[in-house]
This record gives C-alpha cells, structure tokens and sequence, in this order.
C-alpha cells in the first residue's frame, strides 16, 4: 500500500437512532476515536465539520438522518488503547445503580469522563471495552477529571434525551453536591447569583470567569459543618454552567479546597500539603419517572481522603 492510499481520506456518516439528538461535539468526540478534544473544537470552529453542507457550531443538535462530514485525521495510537485490569475492576466497582436505560457510578476523583487532552481512555471508553455487548452507552453530563461522585450514562437514546432536557432545568432533576471550602462561610449567605462567562484558553482549557454581560448562574449553599478554617457545605447548582460550583466558591472568597484552577491553594500551606484532590463531591442524584421507569434516588459515597476532612473539621469543633 503505498503512502497516498494510506492518507485518511473525508468520511460522511448518516445520523441514526442511536445518535439523534447529540450534540456534534459529543458525536464527533465518540466518532474520532484518538483524536485529541482540542483538535475535534478546532476542526468544527474552522467549519471542517459539517452537517449536511453547512457549518455547525459545537452545541448543535443532531436530527435522523443527518449527514455529518468528518475531516481527514489521522488517528493516533490511542484510537488502539485498552483499558488496564485494575481500571475496569475500580469502575465496576464503582455501579451505583442500573436498569435497562441507565447506569450511574461514582465516579473516583482524578479519572476523566472522557478521553482526549492527552487522555486515552475515559470513563466513557473503558465502560464500552468492559461492555462490548451494549448497543448504546452515552455521557448524560460531565464531572470535572477532579471531581468524584454521581454520573450518569445513558443506555437508550430515548432516556438520554429526557435526562439532557430536565438537565436544562433542575426543578424536577435534582443535582446535590458537597464540598469542602476554607474559610468560615457565613451561614446567612444560602445561595451565590453571579452571571459567568466560558472562555477556551489556547491551549485548549476550558475555565469561567464572572462576568457582567454573561449567562444568568444560580448555586445554592447550607452550611453542614465548619470550624475556624475550613466549612463543609452542602450545594445545588440551579443552572448548570461549566466550573459552575468552583467559580461561585472562589468569586465569593471561600475557594473549594484543593483547587488549583480557581483557589488559593497557596492560603494556607499546612491544609495544602494535606490535599491531594478537589473536595467537591457529586453525592446524590434524584432522578424523576421518566418513559415508564420508577423515579431514582442515587447516593454516592465520600472518598476515605474526602471523609478525613470531614472529621477533621468535627475534631476542631469537639476541642
């Protein structure tokens, strides 16, 4: 085979069942196995994706029988990666709850939901190695790679699409975190209303910032436990913006401990030294009836390191 034969060339895949109501990011993210995330963004801002002859932006949706035109590149070896046995053992056990339409895990701190950004295997990937036999398994949302707790993946196209639209609108699907912040956070102040921004640095990192003119963001707080350095609080997000939570924290004077994107690591160094991850957990998940399916209430237990913390700030209070 000579080299030209060889050259990736352009590839026109159909939208079906299975792929109806994605958005093109996703699909392309699933589609162009190995190819890094920054890549595929960059390939949709300059219009070398294209859905049925014409330009899309990331967020678009995908209808049956879409025409989606995927641009010649080149895989890399991690399109051929497989996932390690001690990886596939911590994620099955790590199954908090399945049916026939979803599957939820707890999601450990440190693994990302998906590959790309010099991540071969996400969460996402291995699950599909670990199931070859599943027809359909989906993100319904992300985590951040640092946070840990409740994520959900769909297992039909029907129930994905149900849950992607109560996402839109949390009064009747109910997100509820923890985390652990520094700083005494005044038990008074019960929820944070800053507009925020999403902005894609060069090299490809997404972060948020507070801005005036942004998106309309709601996070609501109660205080669980706190002591004079630290607070342990209680959290649902109303709207669902990226960094949503960590921006709101830090914007208020009160970062999540172990931020390194958004806090002050640097605030205390005796704490800092001690933290080893994010402390902000994705604990429950209330998940309406939905297509004949009973409602779902979903727990997901704090990591040992996460609970030591929690102690730790009961301790200082016993004193």
């Amino acid at each position: 085979m000579n080299q030209e034969s060889a050259a990736p060339r352009v590839k026109i895949e159909i939208i079906d069942e299975a792929s109806e109501g994605q958005r093109v990011d996703n699909f392309l993210l699933k589609t162009m196995k190995g190819v890094p995330k920054t890549r595929i963004y960059r390939c949709i801002r300059k219009g070398e994706v294209r859905v049925n002859g014409k330009r899309v932006k990331a967020n678009s949706r995908l209808d049956m029988g879409d025409k989606v035109r995927i641009p010649p590149i080149r895989m890399s070896e991690a399109e051929h990666a497989v996932a390690g046995e001690g990886i596939r053992n911590r994620l099955e056990e790590s199954v908090l709850f399945e049916n026939e339409a979803l599957l939820v895990i707890n999601k450990p701190t440190g693994m990302a939901v998906h590959g790309g950004s010099g991540v071969s295997l996400g969460v996402i990937e291995t699950l599909r190695q670990m199931r070859p036999e599943s027809r359909y398994l989906e993100l319904v949302h992300r985590l951040d790679k640092e946070t840990s707790g409740c994520l959900m993946v769909a297992k039909k196209p029907k129930y994905l699409r149900s849950l992607q639209a109560l996402l839109q609108n949390k009064k009747e699907l109910g997100k509820h975190y923890v985390c652990v912040v520094q700083g005494r956070w005044p038990k008074r102040k019960q929820a944070v209303k800053l507009p925020l921004t999403k902005h894609l640095l060069a090299s490809g990192e997404r972060v948020s910032r507070v801005q005036a003119d942004g998106k309309a963001c709601l996070t609501e707080y109660d205080v669980l436990e706190q002591d004079s350095q630290l607070s342990l609080l209680a959290v649902r997000p109303i709207t669902g913006r990226t960094h949503q939570i960590r921006v709101h924290c830090a914007a208020s004077g009160y970062p999540i401990l172990g931020d390194e994107k958004y806090g002050a690591k640097e605030g205390d160094a005796k704490l800092s030294d001690k933290v080893w991850r994010l402390m902000l957990h994705a604990e429950r998940l209330d998940i309406p009836a939905l297509h004949g399916l009973p409602k779902v209430v979903v727990e997901a237990p704090r990591d040992d390191h996460f609970r030591r913390f929690e102690k730790l700030i009961k301790f200082s209070n016993n004193k």
